[in-house]
């Protein structure tokens, strides 16, 4: 299924009124969703190999599905004291180089400067991101095979 195709797939599903559409075959897997807020395409792309799979495309602009947390709030103020390591690219979030390797950080772990903290995969391309800074691991805020966005925050470090 090619990029066309699975645009007049949305197009088709946004006239239908349909407000939820999935559709899996063989290596692709689609779920549209669309609402009064704004239309959602999810596509994945299931890998051949024992690769991880990969950070999902979207066929049109996809919104940002951020909701808001009340109870984190509070938690902010204490977290001021943090440094916060985030996200430079949207991809796939991977704790270990590898299934068989072991995690590159844990929350405790004291780090160094241009240590490795984590991989982000986009389009089957695997980033290293190493820290800015030295302290130690408070916390991560991201499970590991998850999707992460631009700017998203991923660790929480005590500079101290």
């Amino acid at each position: 299924m090619d990029i066309k195709e699975i645009q007049n797939l949305i197009k088709f599903v946004a006239k239908s009124g349909a407000s939820e559409v999935k559709l899996e075959m063989d290596d692709i897997k689609i779920t549209i969703k669309t609402g009064s807020e704004s239309d959602t395409t999810i596509v994945h792309q299931v890998p051949a190999t024992h690769i991880p799979q990969a950070a999902p495309i979207a066929a049109q602009p996809v919104a940002a599905e951020a909701t808001p947390n009340k109870a984190s709030e509070p938690a902010a103020t204490e977290d001021s004291k943090y440094i916060t390591i985030k996200s430079p690219i949207i991809g796939t979030f991977y704790r270990k180089p590898s299934p068989d390797k072991p995690l590159f950080v844990e929350v405790g772990q004291t780090i160094a400067e241009g240590d490795v903290l984590c991989i982000i995969e986009a389009m089957k391309l695997f980033n290293e991101i190493e820290s800015e800074v030295s302290g130690k691991i408070v916390k991560i805020l991201v499970d590991d095979s998850s999707p992460v966005e631009f700017d998203q925050p991923l660790f929480l470090v005590d500079p101290s």
